[in-house]
């Protein structure tokens, strides 16, 4: 996989991060959340575990910026 695959798999990956933060704040908004926005939750999680699955493959599994950066300050 070339590098820049590995980006567009990580950007993909935030992106939908951002979405399942949305989705949660919803859910928890809602007097009664309905059953539409669990299943929309769900596939949410479903499609990150599979771009970490895509990424762990490629040898370069997600690490966020936070971690990186941590990483980078006790190396």
């Amino acid at each position: 996989m070339t590098a820049e695959e590995i980006q567009e798999l990580n950007a993909a990956r935030e992106s939908l991060v951002k979405r399942r933060s949305e989705m949660a704040r919803q859910v928890s908004v809602a007097p009664l959340p309905s059953v539409e926005m669990a299943e929309e939750l769900t596939k949410i999680l479903a499609a990150i575990e599979a771009l970490d699955r895509a990424l762990n493959e490629a040898g370069r599994p997600y690490m966020s910026k936070s971690m990186v950066d941590q990483w980078a300050a006790d190396s």
